[in-house]
């Protein structure tokens, strides 16, 4: 009996080659966007789960409450996890991280072996304790875990690194410089296995021992500066949040009260109460870190998106059912009287239900075997616009399994209810030619075209307020002039020499000004910066230290950028009092309360005088609002900014390229664009929007199916009365008017509906933002006015067809 369900179930499928067509069409496009998200979600859920005792392991958040606003971040002193191993005995492994290009070493460099002096620029750098690599057990190939990083100047690296640099050879002991400085040579004491796509930590090669390290005098006792990221590993049975309070109540108590107290802070024990330390779990880092200001070296999901992408798949699936089912009762007057003769002959309704379910099953299963292929085939497409490098699944054991209950489940939910309609047709009815053309109730299928096109027009709109934001962040005033500024990377290597070379690039003829400095007003390689806690001299500040970031910069650094003072001057060479002297912004003035900030004294553990207000201006995200800012002359610059008048831009680069190479000709010259580089702080921001377009073309191009096969459903079902009109003197275009209007109120009525539910979630979306634009009403007018248009499009098809149909074929039963 199955095998004739399946021949018949054939037959049809050749038969109607159109309608088959485009239900598999339809149902392979929505597969092939449900397996792209479904492999997306699953690397994203992947994150951090390769670690030995991973659920014991978590990264310490410190939460402040100032009057009910609520701020997260990871960045601590360098005394704190000394303290955590020696206080709370419940800690098996306390290690530190400190990803900030702020210090000499971390972020990149360029490098140089022992056995080969050409210079290498690489990225990935950071320094970490050796109870880092106890606590993550990372595996090794070559070399020993324990007590890898124990001595200084030692590094370990990964394997990646190490073919590339000792190809086929042992690491161990060889000797790696960075930034041309023989003086401190780092011996590689171990190999570790490249980190997992899917992991938080995976764009560093290069870990460099915290043993004997001090980047200024006193800082690793320092408690007033924050640049480390600390990890803990509990002992089995540890309850983490009976943990926390433990962990806050000691380090408030002992530690931070004491420094409050120390720097003058009134009533630190009311301030202490605001603070609070917390346990992420390491699984946690990558989706649920989207409130908490941390270092992201590494892009960041957000299980936000998570379950957004995961409902759209949803939706798309859904969409191409609805469309199964409008294509399949639409084509009901062609199946009526083979279910009359079925049922004539003997068979049972539960016969026909089999035979249409069978039907069903086979048009997903050959739908599922054409998606797989599409989203193969488009999962390099797919990679590009979200950014990853996924792999198709393959070699997973879970694909052909899923495959098949997938294929039998959407076989039975697209197919059942055309299944139970078809078979409930009377015979004697169907064969005296009495039969109705569909179900007398239309609510159904209209029902289901209004959730096709309301969940269209919701991907719409989302997608203009994404890519209008995007626009807004590219085009916004942001207090400093991006355009035409290249900035030129490495130049730390030419150490003494760099002022020389930045005087030598300001005499070429396209150049306008430059300036040297450690940091550029944009996140390098998606690294934060961080910075110090300031305090007033005078200590007459009534709240703790405010956390701002601390940039070294040169006296031409203000003009290159088009920065604006807002009080007194700029840096001066003139000035010798100027390397003690520090330019702050206005967020910086008003966080410490100075009213005249000119000669105003300021400490972050050295004691600077204050001699000029920069306007304030973005610099990090206008996710965030303008963070407390405070520059001084540059002590050990690493990058140069130069701004050309951009006429001749390729000249001005090979201008610029030929003074490096005189200065560095054993190094290649590297340079960034200011503009580019503040345009990718927001790539994650540019990938939403693109997926968001993509998957909102894909749910218009799959509604159109289903639209379509609604119309063919009405004009079959009103042949007759078109032929009558026709008779009587209907126009062409009186008949087009006719079949579209009841379609176009579909459509207006899912415009009505998605509105108001694309307002709210977008509204929550643009809250992320402290900057963000206004969703105007033209926005929902022109979505609304777009799927009106690709609705008459698909509606006029049928229309016109029918319109030009012979009147005499229709009405020869009659």
């Amino acid at each position: 009996m199955l095998k004739n369900y399946i021949k018949i179930a054939w037959r049809n499928l050749l038969k109607y080659k159109m309608y088959s067509t485009i239900k598999i069409g339809g149902f392979a496009f929505s597969i092939a966007a449900c397996i792209l998200i479904g492999i997306y979600i699953r690397h994203e859920l992947d994150y951090d789960n390769t670690y030995p005792d991973s659920d014991r392991i978590y990264r310490v958040v410190g939460e402040e409450n100032d009057q009910g606003q609520i701020s997260k971040g990871t960045a601590f002193p360098a005394p704190l996890n000394k303290a955590i191993q020696a206080d709370l005995p419940d800690v098996e492994f306390a290690g530190r991280l400190m990803p900030n290009d702020l210090f000499y070493g971390a972020g990149s460099n360029q490098v140089t072996t022992s056995e080969n002096p050409e210079s290498i620029y690489e990225e990935g750098f950071t320094y970490i304790d050796q109870s880092l690599l106890d606590l993550l057990q990372l595996p090794m190939t070559y070399g020993k875990r324990d007590h890898a990083l124990d001595n200084p100047n030692t590094m370990v690296i990964t394997q990646r690194k190490a073919e590339k640099f000792f190809p086929g050879q042992n690491p161990i002991g060889k000797i790696i410089y960075l930034n041309n400085n023989h003086k401190i040579p780092y011996t590689i004491s171990g190999v570790i296995r490249d980190f997992p796509s899917a992991s938080h930590l995976h764009n560093y090669d290069f870990l460099l021992t915290l043993s004997g390290i001090s980047f200024y005098n006193g800082e690793q006792d320092n408690w007033n500066a924050s640049n480390y990221v600390g990890y803990l590993k509990l002992k089995k049975g540890t309850d983490s949040k009976i943990f926390e309070k433990k962990l806050t109540t000691q380090i408030l108590q002992k530690y931070v009260i004491p420094v409050m107290t120390a720097n003058g802070i009134k009533n630190p024990e009311k301030e202490a109460s605001k603070v609070r330390l917390s346990l992420q779990p390491v699984k946690d880092i990558h989706l649920h870190s989207a409130d908490i200001d941390d270092y992201k070296h590494v892009p960041r999901g957000d299980i936000r998106y998570i379950w957004l992408f995961g409902g759209v798949a949803l939706f798309i699936l859904f969409i191409a059912c609805i469309n199964f089912i409008n294509l399949s009762t639409a084509k009901s007057a062609s199946r009526a009287k083979e279910v009359g003769f079925r049922k004539v002959v003997g068979s049972y309704r539960s016969g026909l239900v089999n035979q249409f379910l069978t039907e069903s099953m086979l048009y997903s299963f050959l739908s599922i075997l054409v998606g797989i292929l599409f989203a193969w085939l488009f999962l390099p497409i797919f990679n590009e616009i979200s950014g990853k490098t996924l792999i198709f699944p393959w070699a997973d054991w879970w694909l052909l399994p899923s495959a098949i209950c997938t294929a039998l489940l959407i076989g039975l939910i697209a197919g059942i209810y055309p299944a139970f309609y078809l078979s409930s047709f009377r015979p004697i009815q169907v064969l005296k030619g009495n039969f109705s053309k569909g179900a007398k109730n239309p609510m159904l299928r209209n029902g289901l075209v209004i959730f096709q096109f309301a969940a269209s027009v919701l991907l719409i709109i989302c997608t203009m307020v994404i890519n209008g934001q995007m626009q807004y962040i590219l085009n916004k005033k942001i207090g400093f002039d991006k355009d035409h500024v290249v900035i030129l990377h490495g130049t730390n290597t030419l150490e003494s020499n760099i002022s020389t070379f930045k005087d030598e690039i300001k005499k070429l003829p396209d150049v306008v000004n430059a300036t040297i400095g450690d940091y550029m007003p944009i996140r390098m390689s998606g690294v934060k910066r961080n910075g110090n806690g300031f305090n007033r001299v005078d200590k007459r500040l009534e709240v703790g230290n405010v956390q701002g970031q601390f940039w070294q910069v040169d006296e031409d650094y203000i003009n290159t950028l088009g920065m604006q003072l807002a009080a007194g001057r700029n840096f001066s060479k003139a000035m010798a009092t100027d390397s003690q002297s520090v330019i702050i912004n206005e967020s910086m003035a008003k966080s410490l309360q100075l009213k005249d900030p000119i000669g105003a004294q300021i400490t972050n553990g050295t004691t600077y005088t204050v001699v000029g207000v920069v306007k304030d201006f973005y610099f990090e995200s206008l996710k965030g609002n303008v963070i407390p800012l405070c520059m001084s002359l540059a002590k050990s610059p690493t990058m140069v900014a130069v701004k050309v008048k951009g006429t001749d831009l390729d000249k001005t680069i090979q201008r610029i390229s030929s003074v490096w190479k005189s200065f560095s000709p054993h190094q290649a010259i590297r340079y960034t664009f200011l503009d580019e580089g503040y345009a990718n702080m927001y790539s994650d921001v540019n990938r939403t929007g693109n997926i968001f377009t993509s998957f909102a073309v894909l749910a218009i191009f799959i509604a159109c199916l289903g639209l379509f096969g609604l119309a063919a459903f009405t004009t079959e079902q009103r042949t007759k009365e078109i032929g009558i009109r026709k008779v009587l003197g209907a126009s062409v275009n009186g008949i087009i008017q006719l079949l579209s209007k009841d379609f176009i109120l579909l459509v207006f009525i899912a415009i009505v509906i998605a509105s108001p539910i694309a307002w709210w979630a977008m509204n929550k979306w643009l809250e992320d933002f402290a900057n963000h634009i206004n969703i105007d009403w033209w926005v929902f007018a022109l979505a609304g006015l777009v799927a009106i248009v690709i609705a008459l499009f698909t509606v006029s098809f049928q229309a016109i067809k029918a319109a030009l149909a012979n009147p005499v074929k229709s009405l020869r039963s009659e």
